[in-house]
């Protein structure tokens, strides 16, 4: 047992290793956070763990448009070098044993044909891409190496051929496909494709001298090794450098495709104008931020829904209420109206809230209208088939409202508050006692007027009407 004080002892033959300073400032291995971190910040976010099969598909026939660009610039690549070719005088001596170059361009025509076939049909697999990919390296050689024979010369002529540049269009053609593999792959058969054609200059002529003189490199047939592995590093490090560059994009297409895609999903849950906003804003949304409004509000319901639907079975009734938010959501929105929220078989609509609008209440009384129409339709259509057909009855109001989202951090709802919410909604209800399918304050249909309204039914006045919840008499318009 070891006392207070006492220095700690090493067991007989155990081997002990002072902790200093100098020893605790000897590093190891870099800790896998700072890997993790390096990881992040050369190749980017991680791609989602998951990509939805929607967007995968999306990404895929974007991708299958690309092909048909490729194709169709390969064609436009072998029609222009073709003509080239056939008006450039030709410098083969009568004697020579073949023509590469009309060869390779045939070749690589009927090649390009069947790819272009393909692409329209979206059926290039990863084995015909890559060898699209070695093929357009392999003609693109194929041309170059022909240069000595077409000139009767040593092939170290070829290695001073500007024609190597293409090699960066084709790679930079790849990257039309958003895959870095495409890019990889092509970069590396260019490089390969050189040092093959290096190799056998350097092969063919070894009787000369491999030179280390840019001079003399450029005036003679000599070979400057220096200079074409340049051209092979050039090739690596702008291949390298556009694969981590389309890694990089890639995945940050990946996840706006994911977004956008969420957003068209938001859009079906929300009116189009919500869903907008909410993708279009610049700060978090957080309860409790709101903007005042001059808008309309309207409820639409079913009147006899609650018994009508006791007699139904479940399918019954959703097939029923499907039919019928279909029809009143078309009416709403062709008359520029937004659906707040879906109540039962109550719907809560509003207008110049979420879009403003300077003929909120016309709109809001076309909107009526249109609702009407819709259910009057509705319901003789059900009645021929011999179902169940309710009554659609609608209120509006109109006046200064809050629209802003509420609940908590962890669950928000764009809604809109205020005065004209409150009495649409009791006037719905009170459609009932006035026997009528629509109502609407009269001072509202005055506002309606004021901005253009001039509609096809004719509303009815009744004064000093008793509303219940409301502390005054109403003027109201109504239709029967």
């Amino acid at each position: 047992m070891m006392r207070a004080g006492q220095e700690p002892r090493s067991l007989p033959g155990e081997r002990t290793t002072e902790v200093t300073p100098a020893t605790r400032s000897v590093r190891g291995p870099a800790p896998p956070g700072r890997l993790r971190r390096l990881a992040h910040l050369l190749l980017g976010p991680p791609a989602p763990a998951r990509v939805p099969a929607r967007v995968a598909e999306a990404i895929r026939r974007d991708q299958d448009g690309s092909e048909i660009i490729v194709s169709c610039i390969q064609l436009l690549a072998v029609a222009t070098f073709a003509t080239l070719y056939s008006l450039a005088p030709k410098a083969f001596p009568p004697d020579v044993p073949f023509e590469p170059v009309p060869i390779a361009l045939a070749a690589y025509t009927l090649f390009t044909l069947v790819r272009f076939a393909l692409a329209l049909r979206g059926r290039l697999g990863t084995v015909f891409l890559c060898l699209s990919v070695v093929m357009d390296v392999a003609l693109l050689m194929v041309t170059i190496w022909s240069f000595h024979l077409q000139y009767q010369a040593p092939p170290a002529i070829y290695l001073k051929a500007p024609t190597l540049m293409y090699i960066f269009i084709l790679i930079a053609l790849r990257a039309l496909r958003f895959e870095p593999g495409y890019v990889i792959l092509c970069g590396l058969a260019g490089a390969a494709g050189w040092l093959l054609l290096l190799a056998y200059a350097v092969v063919d002529q070894s009787e000369m001298e491999i030179t280390r003189d840019y001079l003399e490199y450029t005036m003679s047939f000599k070979i400057l090794l220096g200079a074409e592995f340049d051209k092979v590093v050039s090739i690596l490090m702008v291949t390298a450098i556009l694969a981590l560059t389309l890694h990089r994009a890639r995945k940050l297409m990946i996840r706006a495709a994911i977004e956008h895609q969420a957003t068209r999903e938001l859009s079906r849950f929300f009116a189009p104008e919500v869903a907008g906003r909410i993708a279009a804003t610049d700060e978090a949304l957080v309860p409790g931020r709101a903007e005042l409004r001059e808008a309309a509000v309207l409820y639409v319901d079913l009147r006899g829904f609650t018994p009508t639907a006791s007699r139904l079975e479940p399918a019954e009734v959703m097939a029923l209420l499907s039919e019928y938010q279909t029809r009143m959501v078309a009416a709403i929105r062709s008359c520029g109206g937004s659906i707040d929220k879906f109540m039962g078989d109550g719907i809560l609509a509003s207008f110049g809230v979420a879009r403003e609008s300077d003929g909120f209440a016309r709109e809001a009384l076309l909107a009526v209208e249109e609702l009407l129409a819709a259910g009057e339709a509705w319901h003789e259509e059900r009645r021929g088939r011999g179902l169940p057909a309710p009554e659609v009855v609608a209120a509006a109001a109109a006046g200064r409202v809050m629209f802003g989202t509420v609940g908590d951090a962890q669950r928000l709802e764009y809604t809109v508050i205020g005065e004209p919410v409150n009495l649409a909604a009791k006037l719905e209800k009170h459609c009932r006692a006035e026997t009528v399918r629509a109502i609407v304050p009269f001072a509202m249909l005055e506002r309606a007027c004021a901005q253009g309204y001039a509609g096809r039914r004719r509303w009815k006045i009744r004064r000093n009407r008793a509303v219940a919840g409301v502390d005054r008499p109403l003027d109201l318009a109504v239709l029967p």
